[in-house]
């Protein structure tokens, strides 16, 4: 428990100005919906449409109707993942390596404490920052796109993306921390984590803008559980809802087998 309270207290004030950054984002997307009303002679999404094709992919014309703000809120979706992800996997990838790169893990390892003890606590404060992450972005979500909705019922939408979004937090967050338990020198789990992050993500834009491509869906955790699905396809499906518990269980498997038996820089 005490190792628990140390990691969020650790955490806090990264959390704090993550969440922060994201609410400011939420009202700054809602807010250019708000200014796209008051656009004259066209339409957004006739202005999306004359667009090149990889700039429509990316707002998701031709599948957002981005007059109604759930589906504004819905092509600016990605970008809320991106920050999610990067988010999950700084933590993942950070929360074992800093004890190294502070000099504290001798003071950790002399506690009367076993290694699984110490990385259960460290993987609960990680769920914990994600957990309350997520419940920020839902929370900011809910009020501002309702607020501009105009009546329309967008409530069940948010909570499916939002539940989305945590999956993919996870999967993230426990490649990070499998990473560095992985890895002799744990400073390389956090770049790592986040090309493989970036690179995923890149490869999710690609499939959007050439279908030849979408076989490689199943590489990127993006598409588990893209936007457009969600709110106008088949929601949640049962393969990538396997896929994700599999990767999560996997990494972090690894955290706990090699963390047990890796040599500490002390």
């Amino acid at each position: 428990m005490n190792i628990y309270l140390r990691e969020l207290k650790a955490n806090g004030k990264s959390l704090f100005i993550w969440c922060i950054i994201m609410i400011a984002f939420v009202a700054a997307s809602m807010g250019k919906y708000a200014a796209s009303s008051y656009i004259s002679g066209q339409s957004l999404n006739d202005i999306i449409s004359k667009m090149p094709d990889a700039v429509k992919s990316m707002f998701g014309a031709g599948t957002f109707d981005l007059s109604k703000a759930i589906g504004f809120y819905g092509a600016m979706f990605i970008y809320v993942v991106l920050m999610a992800a990067i988010h999950a996997s700084m933590i993942g990838a950070n929360i074992i390596s800093k004890e190294e790169d502070d000099k504290t893990a001798e003071f950790l390892m002399s506690k009367p404490v076993s290694r699984i003890n110490v990385i259960t606590s460290k993987l609960l404060a990680s769920f914990t920052n994600i957990a309350i992450f997520n419940i920020v972005t839902l929370l900011s979500s809910l009020f501002l796109v309702n607020y501009y909705s105009k009546g329309e019922n967008v409530t069940d939408d948010i909570l499916k993306l939002m539940i989305g979004m945590f999956i993919l937090q996870m999967i993230f967050m426990s490649i990070g921390i499998g990473l560095s338990a992985l890895f002799k020198n744990s400073k390389l789990a956090s770049p790592v984590t986040v090309g493989v992050m970036l690179v995923t993500y890149v490869l999710s834009l690609a499939i959007d803008i050439d279908s030849n491509l979408s076989g490689l869906k199943y590489f990127t955790p993006f598409k588990y559980f893209d936007a457009k699905s969600l709110i106008y396809g088949k929601g949640f499906e049962i393969i990538y809802i396997v896929l994700s518990i599999l990767i999560i269980s996997v990494f972090i498997c690894v955290t706990y087998v090699f963390y047990k038996k890796r040599d500490l820089e002390i």
